[in-house]
């Protein structure tokens, strides 16, 4: 990771416990986050048999884990649930429910309990505003905002990072981390911004290896690559006859 020569941290995105376990021994990643949807793609079960892998094979990073009910009664239940798995989780609240709802009375009540939140699905300044109003100075937690999401809808979402790293710098404890990366670079834009963390894919984290590779080889590598595929394709452009002359 020296190659890399940033400050902000990276984080593994995933739920395949082998991608995770992999990260963690590949020392470039200070932490893991996951989501519901990451644990569908991956096949997971069972949430309590998933979590409490992941929680033995990873006992020293901080571990993102998300609440699933969409009421907030029920999410407070889930998360009092997920502070017991240990002092190094952190609960996923998403910043509404499906109906639109605010759930900054409900950060703000495990808040007041001293709870680690990473309060997630976040895109505008608004919502991180709000969400970093309703934090504890005394506790640490993440404030995800997704970054590649706002780019997915055509916006830059350069100066929204960059107003949400000072609202986040307001607050003691508040680290803003740049969710839903789709590239290295953003985790050069992440850092130049000074925002605290970024979450990696699997993918993203093996690319992070090959940082600082000189151009031409990486030139020479896809003319390989391309060179190895026509090989396995077994046809040509010419036939034999127009090939010899």
């Amino acid at each position: 990771m020296g190659k890399l020569n940033v400050n902000v941290e990276i984080y593994a995105d995933g739920a395949v416990i082998e991608d995770m376990i992999a990260a963690y021994e590949s020392g470039f990643v200070s932490g893991f986050t996951t989501n519901p949807s990451l644990m569908k793609k991956a096949g997971v079960k069972d949430y309590m048999a998933f979590s409490k892998e992941v929680i033995e094979k990873i006992p020293d990073l901080p571990l993102s884990f998300e609440v699933f009910a969409d009421d907030f009664e029920t999410m407070e239940k889930e998360a009092e649930k997920i502070h017991s798995f240990g002092k190094n989780v952190f609960i996923k609240i998403p910043i509404t429910n499906t109906k639109g709802e605010s759930s900054i009375p409900l950060i703000k009540k495990l808040e007041d309990k001293g709870y680690s939140l990473n309060i997630t699905a976040l895109l505008t300044v608004d919502q991180v505003e709000d969400a970093v109003a309703a934090l504890n100075p005394d506790v640490e937690n993440i404030v995800s905002v997704f970054a590649g999401r706002i780019a997915d809808t055509g916006q830059d979402p350069i100066p929204y990072m960059k107003k949400a790293v000072a609202i986040c710098q307001s607050k003691k404890g508040a680290n803003l981390l740049w969710a839903s990366s789709r590239e290295l670079f953003n985790v050069y834009e992440a850092d130049r911004l000074g925002v605290d963390i970024i979450t990696c894919t699997p993918e993203i984290i093996t690319k992070l290896k090959k940082v600082g590779k000189p151009l031409e080889e990486v030139s020479l590598d896809t003319v390989k690559g391309f060179n190895k595929d026509i090989k396995s394709l077994g046809y040509s452009i010419l036939t034999e006859k127009e090939s010899s002359k």
